[in-house]
């Protein structure tokens, strides 16, 4: 069974796909990461994120980039949506997460084109959404837990501005799919969202 898991950042997709994952024993791939990286070393590189051939070069980051704790930067995630909006990068990291996605037992990939560019074969397949404003909160809370100084208007203004980004690129824009199931955790705690997830997979799944 393939999960596909998509949806803008902060709205608790990662956390839904983790708990999705272990609930039912399949292997888990935050695809967002990979963008990271490629934002990251497009950083460490001296490049430009908006510029593609820079981009695109980062997309042979060495895996042990992957364990980076700078990738859960606010500033890593600014860069992966940067990075994200070029084709090519796109391309060059497409066989990768096509493989863990059709790899036997099935899998759990989270992101924002899982169920409509990497897996739209999916039996299932979910689109987790929230507020800016519901967004802004959680992503503020995390990164006063990891000491880091910014207000709450600079993380909302920035979630606009990656969902705009996001939403109107020519590659892969961040859109449910037509038969995607939509998940608003606005109003719900982490456990709350989890059980709804898991309530939609059993129903799809006939678990």
């Amino acid at each position: 069974m393939i999960i596909a898991v998509d949806g803008p950042t902060a709205s608790g997709k990662g956390t839904i796909a983790r708990a999705l994952a272990a609930h039912y024993g399949l292997p888990h791939l935050d695809t967002g990461l990979l963008y990271r990286a490629v934002g990251r070393q497009v950083q460490l590189n001296g490049g430009d994120a908006n510029n593609p051939d820079d981009a695109l070069a980062a997309t042979t980051f060495d895996e042990s980039l992957l364990g980076d704790p700078e990738l859960r930067s606010e500033a890593a995630g600014g860069l992966a949506s940067r990075v994200s909006a070029h084709p090519a990068v796109r391309s060059a990291l497409f066989e990768r997460q096509r493989t863990f996605a059709t790899q036997q037992g099935g899998a759990v990939l989270d992101g924002r084109d899982i169920g409509t560019v990497i897996a739209p074969e999916a039996e299932v397949k979910l689109f987790v959404t929230a507020s800016v404003d519901a967004r802004s909160q959680r992503r503020y809370r995390e990164m006063q837990e990891r000491g880091e100084d910014v207000t709450l208007e600079t993380i909302a203004e920035d979630l606009r501005r990656r969902d705009e980004r996001d939403r109107t690129r020519p590659a892969a824009p961040l859109v449910p799919a037509p038969d995607a199931c939509i998940i608003d955790t606005s109003a719900l705690g982490r456990d709350e969202a989890i059980a709804a997830a898991i309530e939609v997979v059993d129903q799809i799944s006939g678990s």
